[in-house]
């Protein structure tokens, strides 16, 4: 990717930062360009603030309404199956893969009043990550607040580990999105993307070209799937993050393809994982990511990047998956943020559904991701969310 010129400004309102390479990938889509500071700016802006006064920065992708339309709406869904009611919601999007939707989708899960929740439970913004003041200042953890920390990513493990035992050929990811949320109640626990800027499930189930975001819905997994399962649940006013990419049947194992780009995003996670210690540059951790995915045939995602996580489910400092990145801020000690890198077969460029969440590849090319919350000590790194000896998965 070009280096963005030092002139360019972050395109969120009332930003004054410069911008990186962050585009706004529906943006780069349409041939707009819009470029900004962060992906938590990005965010923000996206859905716009109430509070704020901000008008969303989706709006500009809107055509001017057309009158006749209101005389003859257009087919926006494709018609549903006889036999099982489902349908595809977007039929005329040009797909990239092979993937497609399939609705309708489970009515919104809930949650017991009893359990403590996160403030975009109810209207979907999180107003704490959108305080401007402060913003960019990283948490330093107190050894209570590391010991929360500790406690609600082992749950989070647990979580991710059921999910991964119950994602076999013939279930549906909507069924794995039940279990999550069962999973997460049965522990006294919000799953944390649900009504995040309106995500409307417990999970992100990101199958095959599917980068990230993948919404939970109807179709069933196949022999030969891999499948990202994206835990976060919040639980004493603290989140965990972590996912992981599994083969789904015997085929998928045995498709080279699919080994390589799995396992190849594993070990980028753990040779980012090895250098984190205090004093560690925040634009290091990308270095060494595209050098082992380039070493292997693959690309590395650029829009999205690892975060700060704990009282925030995202927050500063942002930690980018690319080399010759340009993060500012070094790693100390009490921190607490994931890596996360997305690896493709293809290219690493996205497009988004019109779902406005479903990330998928721009060539259809496998792509695969791995999920690490992580605490900076006085050593070096805490993994808070590691595998356990009997967690589901592993190294092919």
């Amino acid at each position: 990717m070009q280096d963005v010129p030092k002139s360019r400004k972050c395109a969120g309102q009332d930003c004054g930062n410069d911008a990186t390479a962050l585009q706004c990938p529906t943006c780069q889509k349409l041939g707009q360009e819009s470029f900004f500071c962060s992906q938590d700016c990005f965010k923000r802006n996206w859905a716009g603030s109430m509070r704020l006064s901000h008008t969303s920065h989706k709006t500009i992708h809107k055509t001017p309404s057309n009158p006749l339309r209101k005389l003859f709406p257009p087919k926006v869904i494709s018609e549903p199956d006889p036999q099982t009611g489902h349908y595809d919601p977007f039929p005329s999007f040009a797909y990239t893969g092979d993937l497609r939707p399939v609705y309708p989708l489970s009515e919104r899960r809930a949650v017991p009043e009893s359990i403590s929740k996160p403030d975009y439970a109810e209207d979907s913004i999180p107003h704490s990550e959108l305080v401007f003041v402060g913003r960019h200042k990283i948490a330093i953890l107190e050894k209570e607040q590391q010991d929360a920390m500790r406690k609600v990513c082992r749950y989070g493990r647990e979580v991710l580990d059921l999910a991964a035992a119950a994602a076999k050929p013939g279930v549906t990811t909507d069924y794995i999105d039940e279990v999550v949320h069962k999973a997460c109640v049965e522990r006294d626990s919000y799953p944390s993307p649900l009504n995040y800027y309106k995500f409307p499930k417990s999970v992100c189930t990101s199958p095959n070209e599917v980068i990230c975001h993948g919404i939970p819905d109807q179709r069933v997994l196949v022999d030969g799937d891999i499948l990202n399962i994206d835990i976060s649940l919040y639980h004493g006013g603290f989140h965990a993050d972590l996912n992981e990419t599994y083969y789904i049947g015997d085929k998928a194992k045995a498709n080279p393809d699919a080994v390589r780009v799995v396992e190849t995003a594993r070990e980028c996670l753990a040779k980012s994982i090895d250098i984190v210690k205090p004093g560690m540059l925040f634009r290091d951790p990308g270095n060494v990511i595209e050098k082992h995915a380039k070493s292997k045939g693959c690309s590395v995602i650029k829009t999205y990047c690892g975060h700060g996580v704990g009282k925030l489910f995202h927050c500063a400092p942002n930690i980018p998956h690319y080399a010759k990145n340009k993060a500012v801020g070094t790693a100390k000690p009490g921190m607490c943020f994931t890596i996360e890198p997305m690896i493709s077969l293809g290219t690493h460029k996205d497009k988004t559904w019109p779902d406005d969440w479903t990330s998928v590849t721009q060539d259809g090319s496998l792509t695969a991701q791995f999920e690490h919350t992580l605490l900076v000590t006085e050593e070096g790194v805490e993994i808070l969310t590691a595998r356990l000896p009997d967690s589901p998965g592993g190294i092919v």
